[in-house]
Parts: structure tokens; sequence; C-alpha cells
């Protein structure tokens, strides 16, 4: 399918395991992908890749958790082709720890990454979104945003607030032919998790049994996710919540 043929597409945290696959998954269908990670050299890699393939995508290292690389980033995007018809707003940091034993800049970088850099970003945007009469913003939550881990209060209140953020800018710009929904994945196999995993002594077998559907899920799943929401088929998907869990309970 080339169902975003000629279109531009910003992916951030796109040299991690969610983001990347998200990335090679709009190239794979026809769109310019902006693959923006704080890492450059993981973001290079992942264009190489694409563009190895047969796409089109251009790496921008950029620290979203300030202001200014964020207006930097979509201007630089917008500058490809005269237009922003994708935002995928994927990076995120997940700090462990309970009220306690959480630092203050723990919960301080939880918030800049995963909600103030959609804030600002989604201020870049929109104005070349409502010029062009629509576009789209996917915004990665998560299943313990709406539901939440013990011990990881600052990820799930920072994803929680991730999800109220996406439902209020799906109703203040649904006029303008912008749909914003969210993705709300569980377990996912990326290297995040399993970092957190070879931490807890665990194994990915461990967590496998967890889930009903027998196993957690693949980055692979959620980018096939992003991309419809991203896609005319989802044309009426606007202020969603779309859980990806495989019907496995909080942890």
């Amino acid at each position: 399918m080339q169902r975003f043929e000629g279109q531009v597409a910003v992916v951030t945290g796109g040299g991690g395991g969610i983001g990347s696959a998200i990335a090679r998954r709009l190239a794979d269908e026809g769109a310019l992908v902006v693959v923006s990670d704080v890492n450059g050299e993981a973001a290079a890699a992942v264009a190489a890749d694409i563009i190895s393939a047969g796409g089109s995508a251009i790496a921008v290292a950029a620290d979203i958790s300030r202001r200014e690389p964020c207006f930097s980033l979509i201007a630089e995007a917008f500058d490809q082709r005269k237009r922003i018809d994708m935002l995928v707003n994927n990076a995120g940091i997940n700090r462990r720890g309970n009220l306690l034993s959480l630092t203050d800049d723990d919960w301080h970088a939880s918030f800049a990454v995963n909600l103030d850099s959609m804030f600002y970003l989604c201020r870049a945007a929109i104005p070349h979104m409502i010029e062009a009469g629509g576009g789209v913003i996917v915004n990665t939550a998560s299943q313990w945003g709406l539901h939440p881990a013990p011990n990881h209060i600052a990820y799930n209140t920072s994803k929680a607030a991730v999800a109220a953020f996406t439902q209020n800018l799906a109703r203040d710009y649904a006029p303008h032919k912008i749909r914003v929904n969210a993705v709300c994945p569980g377990e996912i196999h990326t290297p995040m998790l399993e970092a957190g995993v070879k931490r807890s002594g665990r194994t990915i077998a461990d967590l496998d049994k967890l889930v009903p559907f027998g196993r957690i899920g693949k980055p692979e799943e959620v980018a096939a996710l992003v991309a419809f929401l991203a896609s005319d088929e989802a044309a009426f998907m606007c202020g969603s919540l779309v859980e990806i869990t495989g019907a496995q309970a909080v942890a």
C-alpha cells in the first residue's frame, strides 16, 4: 500500500524500538519521514535503512525536552516539501520509582520528554496543518497511563497527561480537520523493555506468560496501528485512545 505517497511525516523517538518501526512503516507506504531522536547516530541509522530500502527519509538530532529544538525540528521538516501531514509524538522516557524514591530530576525529565515536547511540537506543526486544510497527529501514550502500574508514578502520570492532552487537542482542532489520536501500548519487545527486564531479573518468557494472547507485542504491530490511525481509513477517528496490549492486565 502507498497510503502516504507524497506526504511528510515527523516521527520523534525515531531511533528507538517503536519509533524506528513507525518510521519504516510510514516510509514503506510512501511518506518522506523525518526521523528525529536525541541520539543522532540512531536517527541517522534508521534514515539510512529507509533510504537503502528505497524509501525517503532524513535524520534530525533534537533534544525535544526543550522548546527551541522542537520548533527547529518542525521548521526543518516543513522545509522539505513545504508541508507537514503527520506528526507522530513517540519519544518517551521511563523513570522508575514511587513518590518517595523518585528524584526531582526524574519527575521533571519525565514531563519534559513525555508531555512538554508534544505541547511545543504541536504548537509548531498545527499552524501548517491548518493552512493546508488538515493533518494527522498520533501520540504514544501507554496502557499504564490509563491503568497505573505500581512504582512508576512519573511515567504513569505523564502518560495519563498525554491521554488527556490528546483528547483536548482533538476536540479543539477537529473543526480544522486535524485528527488527533493516541496509541496506548502494553508490554512491547523493545531494547528499553529488555533493559528493564534484565534489571528485574525476569525474562521475556516470564512477560509472555502474563499476556492472555501468549506473548508480548512487537514494535511492528504498534507501527501498523499508527499507520492505520494516520490513514484515510481512520477518517472518523479523532480523540481516540487505542490500547494495544494482547488483553494483558497491568503487571
